[in-house]
């Protein structure tokens, strides 16, 4: 075999390898902008619905108990995030889609993981991540911490979204 046909297998191997990397490549874009809350742990940027990564928080309508009495834990969550985004430059970096086909995203407002924000505030608990800002927030007694409060999976299993 000549050099110049071994260049030339080289060069075709090389491009055929270089498109099925491209074809494989399965890293979905950026999503950057304005965003405004869903609840604690999901966001709207335009037309994209997207779950913060990593974390598990109260739905809007979930109560807890802080010393025997009902709060709005679902509720301050939502809040809380709402002032994490207001203003800010929001970058989502989404790793997968979920079986609602949202985003499930790294988010940073203006640089802060919202994710490990919303944990280490005590308004979500750690669901794959963030087991440290989780250990924080427990042993500082924030948000959820200084109450009793249903495991957010298993409140949405008892109390599944109507349909719409």
């Amino acid at each position: 075999m000549t050099r110049r046909v071994r260049s030339l297998l080289l060069l075709v191997l090389f491009a055929g390898l270089s498109a099925l990397a491209f074809l494989f490549d399965r890293r979905l874009p950026d999503v950057a902008g304005h965003a405004r809350a869903i609840d604690g742990d999901s966001l709207r940027i335009g037309d994209a619905e997207i779950r913060l990564y990593g974390i598990d928080a109260p739905e809007h309508r979930q109560t807890c108990l802080r010393a025997g009495e009902p709060w709005s834990c679902g509720a301050q969550a939502t809040r809380a995030l709402q002032v994490a985004l207001a203003g800010k430059n929001i970058v989502c970096r989404p790793r997968e889609r979920d079986r609602y086909d949202r985003f499930v995203a790294v988010c940073e407002a203006d640089g802060e993981d919202l994710a490990a924000l919303m944990v280490r505030q005590g308004h979500a608990i750690a669901h794959g991540a963030y087991n440290a800002e989780e250990r924080e927030a427990r042993d500082a007694r924030r948000g959820l911490w200084s109450s009793s409060f249903e495991n957010p999976s298993a409140w949405r299993a008892r109390h599944p979204r109507p349909l719409s």
